[in-house]
């Protein structure tokens, strides 16, 4: 949608087929119920955008939506529920960057002296170096003399939650440019944008209706099954367009290439298939968001970091009922994630009895779990991404196509808006 909104607002007549009945691919709204029988919109998994993010925030507001008013912001804070971890205070909340960072670094409560001052001085070698470093080094590997505390309650999640992919396999550079923008970039880059709406609405849906008005077009519920180039068009079932920009998700993008690839001329079908080879050479990780209800549940804050290990596999946790949803529900996040729906559910439920029993939360029941298998690429050192032009008048958009960013709200943004201004 984002490229779509982009094309359009470049003057271009655009047409969207949409496979689904709702917008927004792997972030989108979905209906589900309480286990009382209530209805209610959830999303296909729990995300969140940080104040960084100034793509996704300018479209959104390109198409009439306001951040404020969609977004929930909260200053930098991953705070456990015994109270302990990273918290901003309420005076450095608008501190220029990256001294609102560091006052939350050095409040931290439970950690030490010494455990605070390892991760400043971290940080300021990094910006020191300008966010670099060797192309082959992971996010374990950087932060190898960090304070063990610092690695385990900070670095670790961080790195799950922005590149989805584990700190022992992930590429510290992407990590470090995630960091450079979050931490030493804009006023408020740092701060957490929580969406108090469902996925759909926070962007798609608007874009939609933006494009309405700017005599655009969108096809619900119309999945594009045959791409064949017939110079110097490119036919969509048939129908014939000068661009196409192909969005969906990249094993989705390969089978349709190599398939279009078997009667294109030599000179297209060769660039179809190497890139359809690149792409098919990326390895996917997994996010299951996990969905609980107990009719009074309130968490001390709108989102609290858990302790993860292999039995307790949850690093967050959010309270959607101070998001705009319904009392008591929580949405357990694990990225990275292995194993089966049943296995994963069980596991969280019971690592809540315990991470969240000081609570008094009362018995959380089961309302949905929702896996995205291919959720993410894996962002590991030295990958090789594939370019956003694939062949004349085609190009691919998506938030694994070759960028600064990991996969990502804004690196999705990002990679859609240049789709739909590339030549």
């Amino acid at each position: 949608m984002a490229a779509a909104v982009s094309a359009c607002g470049a003057g271009h007549e655009v047409t969207v087929f949409e496979a689904s009945r709702t917008l927004g691919g792997r972030a989108r709204g979905l209906e589900a119920a309480l286990p009382d029988g209530t209805p209610i919109t959830i999303d296909n998994g729990q995300h969140i955008l940080i104040g960084a993010y100034t793509e996704a925030l300018r479209v959104m507001r390109l198409v009439g939506l306001e951040p404020d008013t969609t977004l929930l912001r909260r200053p930098l804070a991953l705070p456990f529920p015994d109270g302990t971890g990273l918290q901003t205070p309420g005076y450095a909340t608008y501190w220029p960057a990256p001294l609102d960072a560091i006052a939350a670094i050095a409040t931290a409560r439970g950690w030490s002296w010494s455990e605070r001052l390892s991760l400043i001085r971290a940080s300021l070698g990094w910006q020191w170096v300008g966010f670099q470093c060797a192309p082959d080094l992971s996010v374990a590997q950087l932060c190898a003399n960090m304070a063990p505390r610092v690695l385990h309650e900070l670095i670790e999640p961080l790195c799950v939650s922005a590149l989805n992919t584990a700190a022992t396999q992930a590429s510290a550079q992407v990590f470090l440019r995630v960091l450079k923008d979050a931490l030493f970039g804009i006023r408020g880059g740092s701060h957490l944008l929580l969406p108090r709406t469902d996925l759909s609405a926070l962007f798609p849906n608007a874009a939609e209706t933006w494009m309405a008005q700017h005599g655009g077009q969108v096809h619900r519920g119309q999945r594009v099954r045959r791409l064949q180039w017939q110079a110097p068009h490119w036919l969509l079932e048939g129908q014939a367009f000068d661009r196409v920009v192909w969005a969906s998700s990249a094993s989705n993008a390969t089978l349709a290439l190599v398939e279009c690839a078997q009667a294109a001329p030599d000179s297209i079908a060769s660039k179809l298939r190497a890139w359809s080879a690149q792409t098919a050479a990326l390895h996917f990780e997994a996010i299951a968001t996990v969905y609980a209800w107990a009719p009074q549940a309130r968490l001390p804050h709108p989102m609290l970091a858990l302790h993860a290990r292999a039995e307790a596999p949850a690093q967050f946790v959010f309270d959607r009922g101070q998001l705009g949803g319904p009392t008591g529900l929580l949405a357990f996040v694990v990225s990275a994630s292995t194993g089966t729906r049943e296995e994963l559910q069980s596991a969280v439920l019971a690592q809540a009895a315990v991470q969240l029993a000081a609570l008094g939360l009362g018995d959380l029941h089961p309302v949905i779990t929702v896996v995205e298998k291919h959720a993410t690429f894996a962002c590991t050192p030295g990958l090789l991404r594939p370019a956003q032009a694939i062949a004349p008048g085609l190009l691919a958009a998506g938030d694994y196509v070759d960028g600064p960013y990991p996969a990502t709200l804004e690196g999705a943004v990002r990679s859609g808006w240049a789709a739909g201004r590339l030549p």
